[in-house]
């Protein structure tokens, strides 16, 4: 079994840091292989089973969190807000959806991000890439950029340190219902946010009946809270991944869901082949340009027993291309004998720079996306089933519109991202009311 893990090594490999010293970088890995797993295989198969749920219609997933996290950012109040927002956010849907919401941040290991390039040049220096927090620093000098392998091993504390206060905050009585919906309550009393009132305060009558009717709030004070980030990084991915003592099969114990980019995902690579081995859920994200044929391909390789929850597709199209490029997609796997779990991404496919040079992305943008999603299955007669989103629990001013108007010249009052634009709270909790109308009008 351990050799067929480490068949990839065989395979070509794309977006790896170049490490300067590989002794350091096979130490470091040496040494994650001996700490504790961060999450447990019984985690992982419940997962599974919840997943199974939402591509059969029966549930929907949010899965929500930072593009790329920073060891500076892993604070307690940090995470705690964003732990928050996806609460805020999994209220709204679950009503909306009037079915269970499965949890999951992007959080405790998104730390490694692919880049367009090796290098990076300015005012004529030219100096490597910034990977994320795990291969070496954002700050634009050699010492900086130069990937050091120490940091393997500063990920793996920085995400058990965030998984250990996820879970505390997720059962500790923070995550109870009728708190979490008061703070949306206080959204909702905005001017700017009038339109979502009426959802409100239906489920503010709902919880309501739910007490007046003997409900067991006691059991609502807690959540189920799932990880999940991109399977990039192998020196950190492979010593991760451990055989279960109660079956003798491989899980990557550093998140409980694993995904391959679309930089990454060619059937013949590293990356599609280790993650076929592991008995984590697996996502797989879809540009515009995926051929039916490199989905179905991708189905076989990935999910060859046809095992409901194990495959998520998470597309990433663009607002303006969703609407042709998704629905050939799902016919072909509704003619197939294959059930993933279908999730949008509407980040990643609408990104653009502004004259002043910021990454941004228009919230207009995002919700046409997300509406484009939900017409394509509607159109073919599939069930869309979650939604994948870049986002802070603070009030940064990283992409542009929503019911706050933040335009180009604010973005420069709070952009703190060191990689992609992110919806700030408020943002995020109106695209969590607009989500639930359309998951309301598909139950009508």
């Amino acid at each position: 079994m351990i050799a067929g893990l480490d068949y990839w090594r065989e395979l070509p490999i794309k977006q790896q840091p170049n490490w300067p010293d590989k002794e350091a970088v096979a130490r470091a890995s040496a040494t994650i292989s001996t700490l504790p797993p961060l999450v447990f295989a019984g985690e992982v198969d419940v997962l599974r089973d919840r997943l199974a749920a939402a591509a059969s219609g029966k549930a929907f997933l949010l899965q929500g969190g930072d593009c790329a996290e920073t060891f500076a950012g892993a604070t307690a109040d940090q995470i705690r807000d964003r732990v928050r927002t996806l609460l805020q956010m999994a209220v709204v849907l679950t009503y909306g959806a009037s079915m269970p919401v499965v949890k999951m941040g992007r959080m405790a290991g998104q730390f490694a991000k692919p880049r367009s390039s090796d290098d990076e040049t300015r005012d004529g220096v030219t100096l490597p890439a910034y990977r994320g927090d795990i291969v070496n620093g954002y700050d634009f000098t050699p010492e900086s950029r130069t990937a050091n392998p120490e940091r393997l091993v500063q990920g793996y504390h920085t995400a058990a340190s965030t998984l250990n206060l996820v879970r505390a905050f997720t059962q500790g009585g923070f995550a109870d219902l009728r708190e979490v919906h008061r703070w949306n309550q206080g959204f909702a009393a905005n001017p700017a946010n009038a339109r979502y009132e009426k959802l409100a305060k239906d489920i503010d009558r709902a919880i309501r009946f739910m007490e007046s009717a003997g409900a067991d709030f006691d059991s609502l004070r807690g959540v189920e809270f799932y990880t999940g980030h991109e399977g990039l990084l192998m020196d950190y991915e492979r010593p991760m991944t451990r055989i279960d003592s109660r079956t003798g099969t491989p899980y990557n114990t550093s998140s409980h869901f694993i995904w391959i980019g679309e930089r990454t995902r060619e059937i013949d690579g590293a990356h599609v082949d280790f993650l076929s081995r592991v008995r984590n859920p697996i996502g797989v994200k879809l540009g515009p340009t995926t051929s039916t044929d490199d989905m179905l391909r991708l189905v076989d390789k990935l999910d060859p027993n046809r095992e409901p929850g194990r495959l998520t597709f998470i597309t990433r199209m663009g607002a303006g291309k969703i609407r042709d490029a998704l629905p050939p997609l799902l016919e072909a796997i509704k003619d197939s004998d294959a059930t993933p779990l279908w999730v949008t991404d509407p980040m990643h496919g609408n990104g653009f720079s502004t004259p002043n040079g910021y990454k941004t992305r228009r919230f207009d943008d995002v919700v046409d996306e997300v509406k484009g999603f939900f017409e394509a299955h509607r159109q073919v007669g599939t069930f869309p089933g979650g939604i994948h989103v870049e986002l802070t629990g603070d009030d940064v001013t990283e992409c542009l519109g929503g019911a706050e108007h933040i335009d180009e010249a604010d973005l420069a009052t709070r952009y703190e991202s060191l990689c992609d634009p992110r919806l700030n709270h408020k943002q995020s909790l109106e695209l969590a009311f607009l989500v639930a109308e359309e998951l309301a009008a598909r139950n009508a």
